[in-house]
């Protein structure tokens, strides 16, 4: 009898090992992220969006251990890189380099989005950009108040202004701006940043309102084009140097600024999305990156560790949005 016992002992020993080595297997399959991930800019390569994507996305490959792949899919506002996202596999290796203009604005007045807010989940809010206002070298003004006084001056020939796409943060603006200063001004949508900049500085529309980039202050200093104010509170340190909408006459109130962050489709992963939150909050956690993503005229956030706090963040965007919207007299689809 002791000899049985001790054999069914061996076995039973022998079979919790391969249990063990079964389930560390599996384990091992399922470790995410176990190959590259897509990181999808909805424009093209070269804007505000693209640059900010591959900060984080360099920093999220070390972080990770898997290659973190940036894939610019430009278009519609957005609303081609938001259906990128929503149309892959619910795994969270599609992630999203969201703002209020792909997640929030084009499915909240734009009926060719057949998708609503809610289909996405914020994994982590990073930043809000800086938005500025620039015209083209050959408009004879050097500041907000004097463009304004110079708009006025040609209302029979309405100035023209550029932006990343029709109903975008940018074109709200520009249309609560004219309404506001009762000006005729007559929107140009690009396909992103980056045509728009292209344009401006090549003198084919009068102004534009985008996402402030380094690159910007090198394109003054060229003579080929002009920043007149930055719609914010406050400003990160690097940029310090660029005028402030509050010290306009005409619309010292008018204060503006873009949220960004990190999406994924709703009913992915939990623990998956809290991998990447970890990934995230760890870039926005650093130093270096802060550094780099407030030169890029970002006001960076604190990182988060709960989906709690990301929920919070997307709530009071929706909010925020659905009155910018009653504020031009349009109205919401979403």
């Amino acid at each position: 009898m002791p000899t049985l016992n001790r054999r069914h002992f061996v076995q039973s020993l022998s079979a919790s090992a391969a249990l063990s080595a079964l389930s560390s297997s599996v384990w091992a399959s399922d470790a995410f992220p176990s190959k590259p991930l897509s990181l999808v800019v909805p424009y093209p390569a070269g804007g505000a969006s693209d640059v900010a994507a591959r900060i984080f996305a360099e920093s999220m490959s070390r972080t990770l251990q898997q290659q973190v792949i940036v894939e610019n899919i430009g278009g519609g506002t957005g609303l081609l890189g938001a259906g990128k996202v929503l149309s892959a596999p619910n795994d969270a290796y599609t992630f999203f380099h969201g703002s209020a203009n792909e997640v929030f604005l084009a499915p909240m007045l734009n009926p060719a989005a057949r998708y609503k807010p809610q289909d996405f989940s914020l994994a982590c809010p990073t930043t809000e950009a800086v938005i500025v206002l620039m015209v083209k070298n050959d408009i004879p003004v050097k500041t907000y108040d004097e463009f304004i006084e110079f708009a006025k001056k040609r209302q029979d020939k309405p100035l023209t202004y550029a932006t990343v796409g029709i109903d975008s943060m940018y074109n709200l603006m520009g249309d609560a701006l004219a309404a506001q200063l009762q000006l005729p001004f007559l929107h140009v949508p690009y396909k992103g940043a980056a045509p728009a900049l292209q344009d401006v500085a090549g003198g084919q529309v009068d102004f534009a309102i985008l996402p402030y980039q380094t690159s910007f202050d090198g394109m003054q200093q060229q003579g080929r084009l002009r920043i007149l104010t930055s719609f914010s509170k406050s400003l990160p340190e690097p940029i310090k140097h660029l005028p402030l909408i509050s010290a306009s006459r005409y619309s010292p109130d008018f204060e503006h600024t873009i949220g960004g962050g990190y999406f994924v489709r709703k009913g992915a992963p939990a623990e998956r999305v809290a991998v990447l939150r970890k990934a995230i909050s760890s870039a926005l956690a650093t130093p270096e990156i802060r550094n780099k993503l407030e030169s890029e005229g970002r006001n960076v956030r604190q990182p988060i560790s709960t989906q709690a706090q990301a929920d919070e963040v997307f709530q009071q965007q929706y909010q925020r949005l659905q009155k910018l919207i009653q504020t031009v007299g349009r109205k919401a689809l979403a």
